[in-house]
């Protein structure tokens, strides 16, 4: 038997993510300053990770319900309520994942196969196109723009969608552009799909992560709410990476079969990251506050970073990137990325390893500490007098 001919080639034509080999390379490396991982610098909350440490203390270590607890789902209702105007029943609107991915990964699943189409943006995330592949259904991308601040466009929508499509992805706040969208702009998405059999998966992220007014979910949208399946998480606003802790929200019935995928492929969230994110919602709001300020910062140094080294570079509105064009160096996105990482020690990722659109840009995140976000700005400016 040849191990190779027994795997799907659906599964054979993935390509693996365009991030990892740069975080092999720096394995390999010292004194390397990484922009490169999507992951906060701070460490979860002392409240948080206490609430942690006596959950397992007091041997709160069986499974939950398979959505999750219920206390927690009741938090997260309160929260969604509370901070964005979302209104889900805890008992059957609320599924508890092992972090976001799995919540995107379970709707793909439960929602398309071969034959059908999903709609995504890109620049964005990488698991998108991924896990639309492995179910089978084909991802039809479009190419946000930095001359529409990388906002999705009702105009792109309505040409991109066609009978089969069965699902459209709203990835903002935008994991590589920091871009958003705002409740005008959303309202331009929503008459395009408040008549069409289409269901919406919005990725909200990084929610808590806008520098300029309120996050706008489009479910919030009446006419959007239950074909709307929300995604959110702790990963990112509650620095909680390593828990692995997300949530799905929407109509009952997605919910429900996401549930059933949930149960056989997962059986529960972990219970203790679970405690955990009970204690985070109910507490926590102003370390997500102290964090955000931060990012703020941070952010603004790395824009002017980039600028004053000769980039042009969009500024970002949300989450913790920034998606600066390098096309003048004349290098390719990969070659800049490889390049700045073997002559200055500096690591930020491709654009391309989100969407062939982006080559010619590369993405940083500024969820690192202002001391190496200021030396890597200096670093990036000698490179750049070079090329």
């Amino acid at each position: 038997m040849i191990m190779k001919d027994m795997i799907l080639d659906k599964i054979k034509k993935v390509p693996p993510s365009g991030i990892r080999k740069y975080f092999d390379l720096i394995n390999e490396m010292t004194d390397v300053i990484s922009l490169g991982v999507g992951e906060p610098d701070f460490i979860t909350p002392w409240n948080i990770r206490e609430a942690g440490i006596y959950s397992l203390e007091t041997g709160h270590t069986q499974y939950s319900s398979n959505a999750g607890f219920i206390e927690l789902r009741e938090e997260i209702s309160k929260y969604l309520a509370n901070k964005f105007d979302l209104v889900y029943n805890p008992e059957d609107e609320i599924l508890v994942t092992v972090g976001g991915s799995e919540g995107i990964d379970a709707a793909l699943r439960a929602l398309v196969g071969p034959g059908d189409e999903v709609i995504i943006p890109e620049p964005s995330f990488v698991a998108y196109k991924g896990c639309t592949a492995f179910t089978g259904a084909t991802p039809v991308t479009i190419e946000l723009k930095q001359e529409d601040d990388f906002k999705l466009t009702a105009k792109q929508l309505e040409e991109a969608i066609t009978e089969k499509t069965k699902v459209v992805i709203i990835p903002f706040p935008n994991n590589p552009t920091g871009a958003i969208m705002g409740r005008d702009d959303l309202y331009e998405l929503v008459q395009v799909l408040k008549n069409k059999d289409i269901v919406v998966l919005s990725d909200e992220i990084y929610c808590e992560l806008t520098y300029e007014g309120k996050h706008t979910s489009i479910a919030s949208f009446p006419e959007m709410k239950d074909r709307t399946l929300v995604i959110n998480g702790f990963s990112k606003s509650f620095a909680m990476t390593g828990w692995r802790l997300g949530y799905a929200c929407g109509h009952k019935d997605l919910i429900n079969e996401m549930k059933k995928i949930h149960q056989y492929a997962i059986m529960c969230a972990p219970t203790t990251a679970q405690d955990a994110a009970i204690e985070a919602l109910r507490n926590s709001e102003e370390d997500v506050t102290m964090m955000s300020k931060e990012y703020n910062r941070r952010r603004r140094v790395a824009i002017d970073g980039f600028r004053k080294a000769g980039f042009s570079c969009y500024e970002p509105k949300g989450a913790f990137y920034v998606f600066p064009c390098i096309k003048k160096t004349g290098l390719s996105s990969e070659d800049f990325c490889e390049k700045l990482l073997i002559e200055q020690k500096v690591l930020v990722v491709p654009g391309t390893a989100f969407g062939e659109c982006g080559e010619g840009y590369v993405r940083a995140c500024y969820a690192s500490s202002m001391e190496n976000i200021i030396e890597a700005m200096k670093r990036i400016k000698e490179f750049a007098d070079k090329y």
